[in-house]
């Protein structure tokens, strides 16, 4: 691959992020959630709302410590976001769960990512996005290695 590709790639990927967040940011973050952060918002996208989920599994998704989450966690639970119960089978584990309004900025957030995917993929063939996705997997695995073996 030609040098110029690789810096226009890198170049690219770079605007891709600073834009995505900011326009995340700017979409996510209505009238109605002026109360809650990006970051609020993917706490609560970890959280879902299929099952409930501890802190441990919640933190790991968000490459986070348990203490750091906790204290985001106690303003999403103040703002009314979340609950937090124990487990009847184990009560040293607390699950934590989306309330309505949780449950509300869930999809609110959910349905800015299915635009954005919407616009990446629409003018891309069934083969075209199959190799977008084997991009996007191999571009996954090196941000989650760790910094020694970079």
């Amino acid at each position: 691959m030609a040098q110029n590709t690789k810096r226009s790639i890198n170049e690219l990927l770079v605007s891709l992020f600073n834009h995505v967040m900011d326009m995340e940011a700017k979409a996510v973050i209505t009238e109605e959630y002026r109360d809650i952060t990006n970051n609020d918002m993917h706490i609560i996208e970890a959280i879902g709302v299929d099952e409930p989920r501890n802190m441990s599994v919640i933190a790991h998704s968000l490459c986070v410590t348990v203490s750091t989450l906790t204290t985001n966690m106690n303003g999403l639970e103040r703002k009314g976001y979340i609950k937090r119960e124990r487990s009847t089978k184990d009560k040293r584990v607390v699950y934590v769960l989306l309330t309505d309004k949780g449950k509300k900025a869930f999809h609110h957030h959910r349905d800015f990512h299915r635009k954005m995917i919407r616009a990446i993929v629409k003018d891309l063939g069934e083969e075209e996005m199959e190799i977008l996705y084997r991009c996007l997997v191999n571009l996954n695995s090196f941000l989650e290695s760790k910094p020694q073996e970079i």
